[in-house]
């Protein structure tokens, strides 16, 4: 069963950026198509971020032009830059293959989080 360990998660400051990563147990799923999700307290998981086997990307609205997604496929990593942080992006940060049905998928990891406050 692959296993995903996301990393880089920390309290900052509104405008601020951080960048997480996600090591990915098995080589093959680094070439699938990958998302990032997000889940703030009281909501449910949503994906905010996705890589194709291609190599191109996809962003949900509320972080269009503020994250950038990319992976390493020797490292079987996948990162997720964050700039411009808000408050809105508080929340327990994910990486796991790509769904647009995040409850479909039963194998998570821990996740990473990220709080944004002044």
């Amino acid at each position: 069963q692959v296993q995903f360990v996301e990393s880089g998660g920390g309290l900052v400051q509104p405008g601020e950026s951080l960048r997480l990563s996600c090591v990915v147990s098995r080589s093959s799923s680094i070439l699938s198509a990958m998302g990032w999700y997000r889940q703030a307290p009281g909501k449910q998981r949503e994906l905010i971020a996705s890589i194709f086997a291609s190599g191109s990307v996809n962003y949900a609205d509320s972080v269009k032009g503020r994250f950038t997604i990319s992976r390493e496929i020797a490292k079987r990593t996948v990162n997720l830059e964050m700039n411009s942080l808000k408050p809105e992006d508080t929340a327990v940060y994910y990486c796991n293959l790509r769904t647009l049905s995040p409850s479909s998928l039963t194998n998570w990891g821990q996740g990473t989080q990220v709080t944004v406050s002044s």
